[in-house]
Protein backbone atom coordinates (compact mmCIF):
# COMPACT_ATOMS: atom_id res chain seq x y z
CA UNK A 1 0.00 0.00 0.00
CA UNK A 2 1.38 3.41 -0.97
CA UNK A 3 1.74 6.21 1.56
CA UNK A 4 -1.13 8.73 1.52
CA UNK A 5 -0.40 12.20 0.18
CA UNK A 6 -0.50 15.32 2.41
CA UNK A 7 -3.37 16.56 0.21
CA UNK A 8 -5.47 13.44 -0.39
CA UNK A 9 -7.22 15.05 -3.38
CA UNK A 10 -4.00 15.85 -5.23
CA UNK A 11 -3.73 13.83 -8.45
CA UNK A 12 -0.43 15.28 -9.63
CA UNK A 13 1.66 12.62 -11.36
CA UNK A 14 -1.23 10.16 -11.53
CA UNK A 15 -2.73 8.91 -14.79
CA UNK A 16 -6.46 8.52 -15.32
CA UNK A 17 -8.28 6.98 -18.26
CA UNK A 18 -11.78 8.14 -19.19
CA UNK A 19 -13.61 6.17 -21.86
CA UNK A 20 -16.06 8.29 -23.80
CA UNK A 21 -14.22 11.24 -22.31
CA UNK A 22 -14.59 13.53 -25.30
CA UNK A 23 -18.09 14.83 -24.54
CA UNK A 24 -20.87 15.07 -21.98
CA UNK A 25 -20.41 13.38 -18.63
CA UNK A 26 -17.09 11.87 -19.71
CA UNK A 27 -15.65 15.27 -20.52
CA UNK A 28 -16.84 16.55 -17.15
CA UNK A 29 -15.00 13.71 -15.44
CA UNK A 30 -11.88 14.36 -17.50
CA UNK A 31 -11.98 18.07 -16.70
CA UNK A 32 -12.20 17.46 -12.97
CA UNK A 33 -9.31 15.01 -13.08
CA UNK A 34 -7.16 17.37 -15.14
CA UNK A 35 -7.85 20.27 -12.78
CA UNK A 36 -6.62 18.11 -9.90
CA UNK A 37 -3.32 17.58 -11.70
CA UNK A 38 -3.79 14.19 -13.34
CA UNK A 39 -2.57 13.13 -16.74
CA UNK A 40 -5.73 12.15 -18.62
CA UNK A 41 -6.05 9.63 -21.43
CA UNK A 42 -9.31 10.01 -23.35
CA UNK A 43 -10.47 6.84 -25.08
CA UNK A 44 -13.24 7.36 -27.62
CA UNK A 45 -14.32 6.38 -31.11
CA UNK A 46 -14.40 9.85 -32.70
CA UNK A 47 -10.88 11.29 -33.06
CA UNK A 48 -12.15 14.73 -34.09
CA UNK A 49 -14.28 15.10 -30.96
CA UNK A 50 -11.40 13.80 -28.88
CA UNK A 51 -9.04 16.40 -30.34
CA UNK A 52 -11.53 19.16 -29.49
CA UNK A 53 -11.91 17.82 -25.96
CA UNK A 54 -8.15 17.58 -25.50
CA UNK A 55 -7.72 21.18 -26.61
CA UNK A 56 -10.28 22.31 -24.02
CA UNK A 57 -8.39 20.47 -21.26
CA UNK A 58 -4.90 21.56 -22.26
CA UNK A 59 -3.16 23.57 -19.58
CA UNK A 60 -5.54 22.63 -16.76
CA UNK A 61 -3.17 20.18 -15.13
CA UNK A 62 -1.29 17.18 -16.46
CA UNK A 63 -0.79 15.99 -20.02
CA UNK A 64 -3.73 14.97 -22.20
CA UNK A 65 -3.68 11.95 -24.50
CA UNK A 66 -6.34 10.81 -26.96
CA UNK A 67 -6.72 7.20 -28.05
CA UNK A 68 -9.19 5.91 -30.62
CA UNK A 69 -10.97 2.97 -29.03
CA UNK A 70 -14.19 0.98 -29.30
CA UNK A 71 -14.57 -0.45 -25.80
CA UNK A 72 -16.75 -3.32 -27.03
CA UNK A 73 -13.68 -4.79 -28.76
CA UNK A 74 -11.20 -6.80 -26.66
CA UNK A 75 -8.45 -6.06 -29.17
CA UNK A 76 -9.15 -2.33 -29.13
CA UNK A 77 -9.14 -2.18 -25.32
CA UNK A 78 -5.86 -4.10 -25.18
CA UNK A 79 -4.29 -1.78 -27.75
CA UNK A 80 -5.55 1.35 -25.98
CA UNK A 81 -4.18 0.09 -22.67
CA UNK A 82 -0.80 -0.48 -24.29
CA UNK A 83 -0.79 3.00 -25.84
CA UNK A 84 -1.62 4.61 -22.51
CA UNK A 85 1.08 2.66 -20.69
CA UNK A 86 3.59 3.49 -23.42
CA UNK A 87 2.86 7.20 -22.90
CA UNK A 88 2.52 7.42 -19.12
CA UNK A 89 3.94 4.18 -17.73
CA UNK A 90 0.98 3.49 -15.44
CA UNK A 91 -2.79 3.74 -15.05
CA UNK A 92 -3.83 4.87 -11.58
CA UNK A 93 -7.54 5.38 -12.19
CA UNK A 94 -9.88 4.10 -14.87
CA UNK A 95 -13.33 5.55 -15.52
CA UNK A 96 -15.48 3.26 -17.69
CA UNK A 97 -17.91 5.88 -18.97
CA UNK A 98 -18.48 5.04 -22.65
CA UNK A 99 -22.08 4.10 -23.29
CA UNK A 100 -25.33 5.10 -24.92
CA UNK A 101 -29.06 4.53 -24.75
CA UNK A 102 -32.06 4.70 -27.02
CA UNK A 103 -35.81 4.36 -26.65
CA UNK A 104 -37.47 1.04 -27.45
CA UNK A 105 -40.72 -0.71 -26.61
CA UNK A 106 -39.77 -3.76 -24.51
CA UNK A 107 -42.44 -5.79 -26.29
CA UNK A 108 -40.97 -5.01 -29.70
CA UNK A 109 -37.25 -4.68 -28.96
CA UNK A 110 -35.08 -6.80 -31.26
CA UNK A 111 -32.52 -9.07 -29.62
CA UNK A 112 -29.81 -7.62 -31.86
CA UNK A 113 -30.54 -4.13 -30.52
CA UNK A 114 -30.56 -5.44 -26.95
CA UNK A 115 -27.12 -6.96 -27.48
CA UNK A 116 -25.81 -3.85 -29.26
CA UNK A 117 -26.48 -1.71 -26.18
CA UNK A 118 -24.96 -4.29 -23.83
CA UNK A 119 -21.85 -4.63 -26.01
CA UNK A 120 -20.78 -1.08 -25.21
CA UNK A 121 -22.45 -0.41 -21.88
CA UNK A 122 -21.70 -3.70 -20.13
CA UNK A 123 -19.09 -5.59 -22.14
CA UNK A 124 -17.10 -2.36 -22.38
CA UNK A 125 -16.97 -1.97 -18.61
CA UNK A 126 -15.97 -5.62 -18.19
CA UNK A 127 -13.17 -5.40 -20.76
CA UNK A 128 -11.77 -2.17 -19.33
CA UNK A 129 -11.97 -3.33 -15.72
CA UNK A 130 -10.25 -6.56 -16.66
CA UNK A 131 -7.41 -4.80 -18.47
CA UNK A 132 -6.95 -2.01 -15.92
CA UNK A 133 -7.37 -4.33 -12.95
CA UNK A 134 -4.72 -6.71 -14.27
CA UNK A 135 -2.27 -3.81 -14.62
CA UNK A 136 -3.03 -2.43 -11.16
CA UNK A 137 -2.57 -5.76 -9.39
CA UNK A 138 0.80 -6.32 -11.07
CA UNK A 139 2.40 -3.20 -9.60
CA UNK A 140 2.62 -1.48 -6.24
CA UNK A 141 0.34 1.41 -5.39
CA UNK A 142 -3.14 0.01 -5.94
CA UNK A 143 -5.59 1.89 -8.09
CA UNK A 144 -9.13 3.02 -8.75
CA UNK A 145 -11.81 1.60 -11.02
CA UNK A 146 -15.01 3.56 -11.57
CA UNK A 147 -17.98 2.60 -13.74
CA UNK A 148 -20.49 5.19 -14.86
CA UNK A 149 -23.83 3.58 -14.22
CA UNK A 150 -27.21 5.33 -14.04
CA UNK A 151 -30.20 5.78 -11.77
CA UNK A 152 -31.92 3.64 -14.42
CA UNK A 153 -30.25 0.69 -12.69
CA UNK A 154 -32.52 1.11 -9.67
CA UNK A 155 -35.96 2.01 -10.99
CA UNK A 156 -38.18 1.12 -13.92
CA UNK A 157 -37.36 2.57 -17.32
CA UNK A 158 -40.19 1.17 -19.45
CA UNK A 159 -38.92 2.46 -22.78
CA UNK A 160 -35.24 1.64 -22.25
CA UNK A 161 -35.16 -1.96 -20.99
CA UNK A 162 -31.83 -2.73 -22.66
CA UNK A 163 -30.17 0.39 -21.24
CA UNK A 164 -31.51 -0.32 -17.75
CA UNK A 165 -30.37 -3.95 -17.95
CA UNK A 166 -26.88 -2.87 -18.99
CA UNK A 167 -26.58 -0.52 -16.03
CA UNK A 168 -27.92 -3.12 -13.62
CA UNK A 169 -25.22 -5.44 -14.88
CA UNK A 170 -22.62 -2.74 -14.34
CA UNK A 171 -23.60 -2.52 -10.67
CA UNK A 172 -23.05 -6.27 -10.25
CA UNK A 173 -19.68 -6.08 -11.98
CA UNK A 174 -18.61 -3.30 -9.64
CA UNK A 175 -19.38 -5.38 -6.56
CA UNK A 176 -17.59 -8.40 -8.01
CA UNK A 177 -14.43 -6.49 -8.89
CA UNK A 178 -14.51 -4.55 -5.61
CA UNK A 179 -14.47 -7.80 -3.65
CA UNK A 180 -11.79 -9.40 -5.80
CA UNK A 181 -9.40 -6.44 -5.94
CA UNK A 182 -9.67 -5.00 -2.43
CA UNK A 183 -6.73 -7.10 -1.24
CA UNK A 184 -4.60 -5.36 -3.88
CA UNK A 185 -5.55 -1.87 -2.63
CA UNK A 186 -7.74 -1.29 -5.68
CA UNK A 187 -11.03 0.45 -4.94
CA UNK A 188 -13.97 -0.13 -7.29
CA UNK A 189 -17.11 1.99 -7.29
CA UNK A 190 -19.86 3.23 -9.57
CA UNK A 191 -21.39 6.62 -10.24
CA UNK A 192 -25.12 6.89 -10.89
CA UNK A 193 -25.79 10.24 -12.58
CA UNK A 194 -29.32 11.56 -12.60
CA UNK A 195 -30.72 13.97 -15.17
CA UNK A 196 -27.64 15.64 -16.66
CA UNK A 197 -27.73 18.16 -19.51
CA UNK A 198 -25.62 16.72 -22.34
CA UNK A 199 -25.92 16.10 -26.07
CA UNK A 200 -27.51 12.76 -25.22
CA UNK A 201 -30.34 14.41 -23.27
CA UNK A 202 -30.75 17.42 -25.57
CA UNK A 203 -34.12 16.30 -26.95
CA UNK A 204 -35.51 15.82 -23.44
CA UNK A 205 -34.17 19.19 -22.29
CA UNK A 206 -35.74 20.94 -25.28
CA UNK A 207 -39.15 19.45 -24.40
CA UNK A 208 -40.31 22.14 -21.96
CA UNK A 209 -43.09 20.07 -20.45
CA UNK A 210 -40.83 17.10 -19.81
CA UNK A 211 -37.98 19.28 -18.57
CA UNK A 212 -40.19 20.98 -15.99
CA UNK A 213 -41.76 17.68 -14.93
CA UNK A 214 -38.30 16.35 -14.13
CA UNK A 215 -37.33 19.51 -12.23
CA UNK A 216 -40.38 19.19 -9.99
CA UNK A 217 -39.13 15.74 -8.94
CA UNK A 218 -35.59 16.95 -8.14
CA UNK A 219 -35.18 18.44 -4.65
CA UNK A 220 -32.29 20.56 -5.96
CA UNK A 221 -34.81 22.03 -8.45
CA UNK A 222 -32.47 21.91 -11.43
CA UNK A 223 -30.98 19.53 -13.94
CA UNK A 224 -27.34 18.68 -13.40
CA UNK A 225 -24.47 19.43 -15.73
CA UNK A 226 -21.18 17.65 -16.52
CA UNK A 227 -19.48 20.07 -14.12
CA UNK A 228 -21.41 18.45 -11.26
CA UNK A 229 -19.39 15.26 -11.82
CA UNK A 230 -15.97 16.92 -11.59
CA UNK A 231 -15.56 16.81 -7.81
CA UNK A 232 -16.80 13.27 -7.32
CA UNK A 233 -14.41 12.10 -10.05
CA UNK A 234 -11.49 13.59 -8.14
CA UNK A 235 -12.63 11.97 -4.90
CA UNK A 236 -12.95 8.51 -6.46
CA UNK A 237 -9.58 8.79 -8.22
CA UNK A 238 -7.72 10.11 -5.18
CA UNK A 239 -6.28 8.88 -1.89
CA UNK A 240 -9.34 10.38 -0.19
CA UNK A 241 -11.32 7.25 -1.13
CA UNK A 242 -8.70 4.67 -0.09
CA UNK A 243 -11.18 2.79 2.15
CA UNK A 244 -14.30 3.34 0.05
CA UNK A 245 -15.12 0.45 -2.27
CA UNK A 246 -18.03 -1.51 -3.68
CA UNK A 247 -20.34 1.48 -3.50
CA UNK A 248 -22.75 3.25 -5.87
CA UNK A 249 -22.67 7.03 -5.55
CA UNK A 250 -25.70 8.90 -6.89
CA UNK A 251 -25.22 12.36 -8.33
CA UNK A 252 -28.83 13.27 -9.01
CA UNK A 253 -29.75 16.31 -6.93
CA UNK A 254 -31.86 14.05 -4.74
CA UNK A 255 -34.05 12.71 -7.57
CA UNK A 256 -34.11 9.14 -6.26
CA UNK A 257 -35.02 10.08 -2.68
CA UNK A 258 -38.09 12.19 -3.47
Amino acid sequence: MSEPRPNPFDLSGKTAVVTGGNRGIGLGLARGLAKAGAHVSIWARNPESSATAAASLSGLGGEIQTVECDVSSPEAVAAATEQTLDRFGRIDAGFANAGFGEAADPLKLELSDFHRILATNLDGVFLCFQAWGAHMTQRDGGGKLVAISSISAIFGTPMQPHYAASKGGVESLVRAYATRLARHDVQVNSLQPGWIVTDATAAAVENERFRETVVKRIPARRWGGPEDLEGIAVYLASDASRYHTGDSLRVDGGYTIF
